[in-house]
């Protein structure tokens, strides 16, 4: 088990970080990941799953719009997990998300996951721990069988600061361009600020075996976003794939 203190994390990166040499970096971080993307598709042997948790604020949307943006459409999907339908919570809390994991050959990118299951239900108490540690483990087996299914998971928790989050949301209440996010409930979570943090650091502890954390300093986004594709880059060239030949007949 992994113990992280979120407290001791930072929210901003280093300072051997400079915003103009990361911001062309990951220029030719976005190319290259548009290269390999168009080589997952053809080969159709692997398919990257990307996880993106965090507060509210903390930059999900702007990463997916600005990292994922440029990829070909018709080999990733783009999943927002919401509060469960009717339908939904008929079944197992795993049954909508097995339903939206990538086949060979995408990407799938979900907002927010599975994880929901163990972070709100543990802050409001929706649910007792002798579930919330079954859920863990339902976790580890779900992400354990997609990993040797050829399914790699790879998840980022956005780690932004209470007082940038205070920041972004006063702007979706007096910028014109960002009032559409507004959501008065935004407010009312974020008093359960340390209880979030908590619940949090349990997943790290309890849900790292089988794909590890990337916590992602987010009070910056053009640092958030280059932490994102770089992972995501080495990830894919991990997979070493070829470009289908001609079959011999």
């Amino acid at each position: 088990m992994i113990k992280i203190k979120l407290a001791d994390i930072d929210t901003s990166p280093s300072s051997k970080f400079k915003k103009e040499q990361v911001k062309e970096e990951l220029k030719e971080l976005k190319e290259r990941f548009e290269e390999l993307q168009n080589l997952l598709y053809a080969e159709g042997k692997h398919a990257l799953l990307v996880i993106l948790q965090g507060m509210d604020a903390s930059g999900k949307d702007g990463a997916i719009r600005n990292v994922f943006g440029a990829l070909n459409p018709q080999g990733c999907n783009i999943t927002s997990f919401k509060a469960p339908t009717h339908e939904e919570m008929k079944h197992d809390f795993l049954w909508r998300i097995h339903q939206q994991v990538p086949e060979f050959g995408m990407i799938g990118v979900f907002n927010r996951s599975h994880y929901e299951d163990v972070i709100i239900q543990r802050v409001h108490k929706w649910v007792n721990e002798k579930i919330i540690q079954q859920r863990y483990e339902h976790i580890n087996n779900f992400e354990k069988l997609m990993n040797e299914s050829g399914i790699t998971v790879v998840k980022f928790y956005l780690h932004v600061s209470k007082k940038e989050q205070s920041k972004r949301l006063e702007e979706r209440i007096h910028n014109p361009a960002k009032m559409w996010k507004y959501n008065k409930d935004d407010f009312k979570e974020r008093k359960f600020w340390n209880d979030y943090m908590k619940a949090y650091e349990k997943v790290f502890e309890n849900c790292s075996v089988h794909s590890p954390w990337n916590i992602v300093p987010a009070d910056h986004n053009w640092y958030k976003e280059y932490f994102i594709a770089k992972k995501i880059v080495e990830t894919l060239e991990g997979f070493k794939m070829k470009f289908p030949t001609l079959k011999k007949k």
